[in-house]
């Protein structure tokens, strides 16, 4: 046997693109939006998206700095996870809606949550959210109900 022998190995990785690397054509233009999210993957995917639409993205690590975010910019919509600390997405939701600027107190709020319960959209647009999204969420999921909150809180102006 000789040492000159040389061995060739071929190897193929075959995958699928994940849900959230689908692109989509934003017709919304450019949006600026909050979004209120602890988690470092959800908030690297969710703003990954939101950027790739053209949106400009600004992030909240709890509902506190959310509702400190809303009171010292103007945004065009929030997404807010219910499950943060210091101040969950609920008692943030419910601070905004207290502004007495009609144009933050109407802000359009998505509720972003892992919780899939029966019922439980219901409970987030009593407590004064707009939309409801649960985690994990496609792309096109995400930019539908943005979509539709705008063009909702457009024909309630």
């Amino acid at each position: 046997m000789s040492s000159n022998n040389t061995f060739v190995f071929f190897s193929f990785l075959v995958f699928t693109m994940p849900h959230y690397l689908i692109m989509v054509n934003n017709t919304l233009g450019p949006l600026k939006v909050l979004l209120a999210e602890d988690n470092e993957i959800n908030k690297l995917i969710a703003k990954t998206m939101l950027n790739r639409w053209g949106f400009t993205t600004i992030l909240a690590p709890d509902g506190a700095e959310a509702v400190m975010l809303v009171e010292n910019n103007d945004f065009d919509c929030v997404l807010m996870d219910i499950h943060m600390p210091n101040k969950d997405g609920i008692v943030a939701t419910r601070e905004i809606r207290q502004m007495s600027n009609p144009a933050k107190s109407s802000l359009p709020i998505i509720a972003l949550t892992a919780n899939t319960q029966i019922g439980i959209n219901d409970k987030y647009i009593e407590l004064g959210m707009d939309a409801y999204l649960s985690k994990p969420f496609k792309e096109e999921e995400l930019y539908n109900l943005i979509t539709l909150v705008l063009e909702k809180r457009k024909t309630i102006s």
